[in-house]
C-alpha cells in the first residue's frame, strides 16, 4: 500500500559535473542549495548581489550586469546611519558610500564575468508580491526597514512575471546561448503576506515559470536548457509534515534541505561526479573531527592520511582547495 507521493522528476541532459561552472541566484532558498554545492566544492557562485525574492528585482539585477550599467551616487541612499540600494539586499549596506559603490560595481564585474561563463544558472523565486516605492514608482529588493508608508504592496500578475522571465532569459543568451537554466520556486512560505495570499503568490509564480519553459517560440517547446526543479512540490507533498520545518513553521529544517539536495542530485548531477562527492564528504567530515588527543600518534597518522586525500583531490580538480 502507498501512503506518500513521490514528485517524478526527469533526469536532465545538461548534467553538472566538476567541470561546469554554476551561478545561484534568488531567494534564502537558492542559498540553502548553494551551500550544498560549496560543501562539494562545485564550482559556485551565489547571491552576489544577496538574497532576491522577487522576479523583477532579479531582472532588473541581470539587466544591469550584462549592460554593464555601474552604480552612481545616484542609486544608494543613507538611512539608519548606513548607505543602502533599493536593488540589493541589506547585507551589502555600507556605513561608507564610497565603499558600497565599490562594492556594488565590483560584483557587476565579477558577474557579468562569471555569467559569461557559466554553464548552469539557478534560478529560485520567491514571492509574486513586491513593494514599490511612492517616490520613485520602482518595484525595490528590500526595504532596508524604511518606514511602511513609503511604499505600496502589489501583487505582480503572472503576465507581467512571464514577460519579466523571458526579458531575463534573452539578456542572459545574447551574453552566453550555451548556458542551462533551471527554474525552480522556493518552498519557503512567505506567511506575513498571509496564509490565502501566500498561496496565491506562489501560484502566479509557477504559471509564469511553466510558460516560458513551454512557450518560449526561438527556443521550442521541448527545449532542454529551460528545466524545472520541483522543490516547492517536495516539500508540499512529500514532505508534508511540520518536523520537516525550523521552529518558525516557515523554513525547511537541515532534514527537509538535505533531502531536496538528494533528489536535485539524482536529476541535475552528473553520474560521474558521485565518487568524486563521495570522497570530498569524507575529507569534510574528517576535517570537522575534534581529537581528544591532537598529539597523539594515531591523531597525527590521521592527519597524515588525510591530507593525502585532500592532495589527491587538489591534484585533481585545480579549482578545489580545503
Amino acid at each position: 500500500m502507498q501512503f506518500r507521493t513521490q514528485i517524478p522528476i526527469s533526469k536532465t541532459n545538461n548534467p553538472i559535473d566538476y567541470n561546469s561552472k554554476i551561478i545561484s541566484i534568488g531567494s534564502c532558498f537558492a542559498e540553502n542549495m548553494a551551500e550544498k554545492f560549496d560543501y562539494f566544492k562545485f564550482q559556485n557562485e551565489t547571491n552576489p548581489f544577496g538574497i532576491i525574492f522577487n522576479p523583477i528585482s532579479i531582472e532588473k539585477i541581470i539587466s544591469r550586469v550584462i549592460k554593464q550599467e555601474f552604480y552612481t551616487e545616484k542609486d544608494v541612499f543613507f538611512y539608519n546611519e548606513r548607505w543602502h540600494s533599493y536593488e540589493v539586499h541589506s547585507d551589502l549596506s555600507n556605513s561608507d558610500r564610497e565603499e558600497l559603490l565599490e562594492t556594488l560595481n565590483k560584483a557587476i564585474s565579477e558577474t557579468y564575468k562569471n555569467l559569461k561563463e557559466a554553464t548552469h544558472i539557478i534560478i529560485t523565486y520567491g514571492t509574486s508580491w513586491i513593494y514599490r516605492n511612492l517616490e520613485s514608482d520602482k518595484i525595490v529588493a528590500n526595504c532596508h526597514k524604511v518606514p511602511q508608508k513609503q511604499f505600496s504592496k502589489e501583487l505582480l500578475p503572472v503576465d507581467t512575471i512571464q514577460k519579466s522571465i523571458q526579458n531575463m532569459i534573452d539578456l542572459i543568451q545574447v551574453l552566453n546561448p550555451d548556458i542551462n537554466f533551471i527554474f525552480t520556486v522556493s518552498p519557503v512560505r512567505h506567511i506575513k503576506d498571509g496564509f490565502a495570499e501566500n498561496q496565491l503568490s506562489k501560484s502566479h509564480l509557477f504559471s509564469a515559470v511553466h510558460f516560458n519553459l513551454k512557450s518560449i517560440p526561438r527556443l521550442g517547446e521541448n527545449n532542454t536548457k529551460l528545466e524545472y526543479f520541483p522543490s516547492y512540490e517536495i516539500m508540499m507533498d512529500e514532505l508534508r509534515d511540520y518536523r520537516f520545518y525550523n521552529e518558525d513553521m516557515l523554513h525547511p529544517n537541515q532534514v527537509a534541505i538535505d533531502y531536496i539536495w538528494h533528489k536535485f542530485s539524482e536529476n541535475y548531477i552528473a553520474e560521474n561526479s558521485f565518487l568524486t562527492m563521495q570522497e570530498i564528504s569524507e575529507i569534510q567530515k574528517s576535517l570537522r573531527h575534534r581529537s581528544f588527543n591532537p598529539d597523539s600518534e594515531q591523531h597525527q597518522k590521521f592527519l597524515a592520511k588525510l591530507q593525502q586525500k585532500i592532495s589527491r583531490i587538489e591534484d585533481k580538480w585545480g579549482h578545489i582547495k580545503f
